[in-house]
């Protein structure tokens, strides 16, 4: 697991970030009201709501913006019915690609998705066919500058909640967990005064695929494509590259 906070740039690149801000919230948002919608409205008694509101605070959404779509929810919503839907598929250089949505019209989010993967260099395949190369995984980052916490106690926090790995970087603790175990880590973390840049329950790949240059920039190009659809919530991939290649990618 160690420098998975790597993929986590890719994914977050420094302009996209910024430029896809607002379409992220609405995702976010969405993501709650699913959730807030299939269970109780009320985060303490709602496992799926709990790790949703997680996921959108470690990227700052405001809260106003989680009580709103929590409060929708509870209004009986917008008429429409979401289901989660996960597609799988190849990239460019033989890459594996899954690709999480929530959309009202399957066959539309189907045709669409297939559309992608075709135009950008991949292929969509059937259920099951890369998700086995993925573990779900809780997944923590603590920015070192903002805490006062050193590795040794950052890891005995983390390992006495139930942790499975703590991994320490230059600039950051990167803490693995099985998602049972994620939010007993996050709150006794938060407890000693964490402070989380990443917070959620992800897909991480047990082998990864090494890409460089153009080969690079084609996989890059299918992800950032299958984010852009309004359906689609988080995309994962299989690739590995390097700080260089990746500063390269950032600008």
């Amino acid at each position: 697991m160690a420098g998975h906070s790597k993929w986590k740039n890719i994914q977050h690149r420094k302009g996209r970030q910024d430029a896809l801000r607002g379409k992220m919230f609405a995702k976010l948002a969405r993501e709650i009201y699913v959730a807030a919608r299939m269970g109780d409205k009320d985060p303490a008694n709602n496992h799926q709501l709990r790790l949703a509101i997680a996921k959108a605070r470690a990227q700052n959404m405001p809260n106003d913006n989680i009580e709103r779509a929590i409060k929708k929810a509870a209004g009986g919503g917008d008429g429409k019915d979401y289901e989660a839907i996960t597609y799988e598929g190849y990239g460019p250089s033989g890459t594996a690609i899954m690709v999480e949505t929530l959309t009202d019209n399957r066959n539309r989010t189907a045709a669409d998705i297939r559309h992608i993967f075709s135009k950008r260099g991949g292929n969509m395949g059937e259920s099951g066919c890369v998700s086995w190369m993925f573990e779900r995984k809780g997944y923590l980052v603590i920015d070192r500058e903002a805490v006062s916490m050193d590795e040794e106690e950052c890891m005995l926090i983390a390992l006495e909640y139930g942790a499975d790995d703590v991994e320490a970087t230059d600039k950051t603790f990167e803490i693995t967990t099985s998602p049972d175990a994620f939010e007993d880590v996050k709150k006794g973390l938060e407890e000693a005064g964490a402070v989380f840049t990443t917070a959620e329950v992800t897909f991480v790949p047990s082998n990864k695929v090494h890409l460089a240059g153009d080969a690079a920039k084609a996989v890059f190009q299918l992800i950032d494509a299958l984010e852009e659809h309004d359906d689609v919530q988080t995309v994962y991939a299989n690739i590995d590259v390097d700080e260089e290649e990746l500063a390269g990618f950032a600008e």
